[in-house]
């Protein structure tokens, strides 16, 4: 995959959301038993977003640019866009209109580290949009170790999950749902940064090697960062079942905090208390002078 082309992105977007509806499911009357496309007709959607249909056309083959967000917020209430769906439409119009090469960080501050490091209790890590791993407390690094195996750096939770499926299945205890909501924030951030070499290239190897991976892309669906619930099986502590906070950190664009915890007097607390202590005996047995160094 040489590039992301926005174009390409709208058309394939647009289209595979206006199949999925029916006329009833948008409340218009299906005339006739026999319909020669799938979902919406273009007329259709135009009539809903009440646009013309040589509009609604145009903007369906990636002609976005110039198109009023008035526009776009009926044409996200024609397709039944959510929340996602409509910041994506949302992003590939932006990039239509004036496109950005925006660079995301390729490492973290120090002082943002030293706030990784200063969360003693609870994983904490910082990616970006792309699922590079940019920098981790001690407690992550001994989570996540199946995926900083890995000798590339930086490590990346995407091509872990798609390029060594047999250990990321075990490690994520749902997998299935991992790699499909990995494939669409991808896909999400491709809209909204479509000019990151780093995005493109890592696209492209997954393309190359994974099936699954192609199946997910071609899906064309997009998920939004969130918090929430993760259960991950780690190969010395066993089963964790970790709440997840991801936040946005506003003076370094693209770049996300997320952090692990568990409910105190749960087994996944105790979990972590153990993953601590497995960390801190790896820390020691690796200093210069310890046994078996």
């Amino acid at each position: 995959m040489a590039t992301i082309d926005p174009r390409t992105e709208i058309k394939e977007f647009l289209s595979s959301r206006r199949a999925r509806i029916t006329p009833e499911q948008a409340g218009l009357p299906a005339y006739g038993g026999n319909r020669r496309v799938k979902g919406l007709r273009r007329e259709e959607v135009a009539l809903l977003a009440g646009v013309s249909v040589d509009y609604y056309v145009r903007m369906e083959r990636g002609g976005l640019a110039g198109t009023s967000d008035e526009v776009l917020d009926a044409l996200a209430a024609a397709l039944h866009l959510d929340e996602a769906e409509r910041d994506h439409l949302f992003h590939l119009a932006r990039q239509s209109r004036a496109p950005r090469r925006r660079r995301p960080a390729a490492t973290v501050r120090p002082a943002l580290q030293q706030v990784l490091d200063a969360i003693t209790e609870a994983p904490a890590w910082i990616c970006n949009g792309r699922y590079d791993v940019l920098a981790a407390n001690h407690l992550a690094r001994a989570l996540y170790s199946p995926v900083l195996a890995d000798p590339r750096r930086p490590a990346n939770t995407a091509r872990f999950v798609y390029l060594a499926p047999e250990t990321a299945s075990t490690f994520f205890v749902d997998y299935d749902r991992i790699a499909r909501d990995v494939a669409a924030k991808l896909r999400m951030e491709a809209g909204r940064n479509p000019h990151d070499e780093g995005l493109i290239a890592l696209v492209g190897e997954l393309s190359t090697r994974s099936e699954l991976f192609r199946q997910r892309w071609a899906s064309q669906d997009v998920r939004l960062h969130r918090s929430g619930h993760k259960r991950l099986h780690h190969p010395v502590v066993g089963r964790l079942d970790l709440d997840v906070e991801t936040m946005e950190l506003p003076a370094e664009p693209g770049l996300l905090l997320n952090v692990y915890t568990a409910p105190a007097g749960t087994a996944a607390a105790d979990g972590l208390a153990l993953l601590a202590s497995w960390a801190a005996s790896q820390a020691e047995n690796t200093k210069p002078g310890s046994p078996g160094r």
